[in-house]
């Protein structure tokens, strides 16, 4: 039998070459394909090797399993986008399906190790030989160790230690000098996270936190400690601030740490072998009196003014300056001249020293319009020019101070708020 098939486009002949040939007797199978793919199966009445290749589906017409442009699955991109993400478990080949696995860290991957060395700190990045306030010293290893040997004492012994004070004055810096001496390896949390669009995320992040922190005294046998800096400006009620549920929880969160210190939940079932270890908590804060006044009572938070006196703040400024060439005699005439400043403002006077030595160096790449292109994309194998560090004087550093201190003034006395708003009130 003979057949004409002038005129016919590609397609046309396919189609009909597929209703003349014999079929298998097979499941009516759905799928979409270009009207240019030529190459798919379109009479699959050969050996079936084709289709013997392709991955079994969970159905023919589900489209959980369609690809994206990017070869991912709809189960996939679900995943990847939900909030939910399980680092209770690792992940191990076999056990959890290899889209989560992935090969990238091998077959066996701890995602729980991987997250803990996010959240604790580590203190390598501070090198120098500082001075840390003996009063300080003792009241932060004091609290540490209490709580580390509650067991052996017959007192009650508060596991929160609040450390407030003016603004600037070292308190987090201090602390994490200490964490660095005593080889404590702490989780640090910010006062930024402790609000968020969802309710209770904050007060579960400080759970998380915490049984983290539990983990490392457990696993790595080293001493941790939860730390929250800023807390008066997570919590603190100020004015006509409005006090949202978030605010609450984590106030409701952190008294009930300190009332059971060894049972916390993230929402699990309870289990009477989920006892952990009894972590310290470090709040620091400006004003404490803006906290929820049940969480800041005795018995729950141990509470530490930190106010360096004239001495501590020379030693501290002195051991700054020590690599740079100034004497004990030049650091006291710098703290005379500028009374009643807090120790971030003689950090500053060195910083604003280096203003003129940079503006050097910027000439020296060849300006300002060559700042792009030097620092961020010049070849590997070229090298910026050498920066020299200015020579510390005493003469240089009370021309910052002064400088520092003029801007300080012109905030206090230039108002501009009021030029703006004729109505605010004083």
């Amino acid at each position: 039998m003979a057949f004409s098939i002038s005129g016919l486009s590609l397609p046309s002949i396919l189609r009909y070459k597929s209703s003349i040939l014999p079929r298998k007797p097979r499941f009516p199978s759905f799928s979409v394909r270009s009207s240019n793919d030529v190459s798919g199966e379109i009479g699959s009445g050969g050996d079936g090797s084709e289709s013997a290749k392709r991955p079994k589906r969970l159905s023919e017409q589900s489209s959980w399993e369609a690809k994206d442009s990017e070869g991912k699955d709809y189960l996939y991109r679900l995943g990847s986008e939900a909030d939910n993400m399980n680092i209770a478990v690792g992940a191990r080949a076999g056990v959890i399906d290899d889209v989560f696995a992935g090969n990238f860290l091998g077959k066996d991957s701890d995602i729980v190790f991987d997250y803990r060395q996010k959240v604790t700190r580590t203190f390598e990045h501070i090198q120098g030989d500082y001075y840390i306030a003996p009063t300080f010293m003792d009241k932060v290893v004091c609290h540490l160790v209490k709580n580390f040997i509650v067991h052996l004492l017959d007192v009650k012994v508060p596991l929160i230690l609040g450390v407030w004070g003016g603004k600037g004055q070292g308190k987090s810096f201090q602390t994490e000098l200490i964490f660095q001496a005593m080889g404590v390896e702490p989780v640090i949390m910010s006062a930024g996270e402790l609000e968020s669009e969802r309710a209770g995320e904050p007060g579960k992040l400080i759970r998380e936190r915490y049984r983290t922190a539990s983990q490392v005294v457990q696993n790595q046998g080293k001493m941790s400690c939860l730390m929250i800096n800023d807390i008066d400006a997570g919590i603190g009620r100020f004015g006509q601030t409005q006090v949202t549920v978030n605010n609450q929880i984590v106030s409701g969160t952190l008294m009930n740490l300190a009332d059971n210190p060894t049972r916390v939940s993230i929402g699990q079932d309870w289990r009477e072998a989920d006892i952990l270890h009894r972590i310290p908590i470090i709040l620091t804060g400006n004003d404490f009196s803006t906290i929820y006044a049940p969480l800041i009572r005795d018995g729950r938070m141990e509470k530490f003014y930190w106010q360096p006196n004239r001495e501590d703040i020379v030693n501290i400024v002195h051991r700054m300056y020590e690599k740079d060439g100034i004497s004990r005699a030049q650091v006291v005439d710098i703290v005379n001249t500028f009374p009643n400043q807090a120790l971030d403002f003689y950090g500053a006077l060195r910083s604003r020293t280096y203003d003129s030595a940079i503006s050097k160096w910027v000439d020296d790449i060849g300006g300002v319009e060559k700042l792009g292109e030097k620092l961020l994309r010049r070849r590997k194998s070229e090298k910026l020019p050498t920066f020299t560090p200015p020579e510390q004087t005493l003469e240089a550093l009370l021309k910052a101070g002064y400088s520092l201190v003029k801007e300080q003034q012109l905030i206090m006395e230039t108002k501009l708020s009021k030029e703006y708003m004729k109505n605010m009130d004083d």
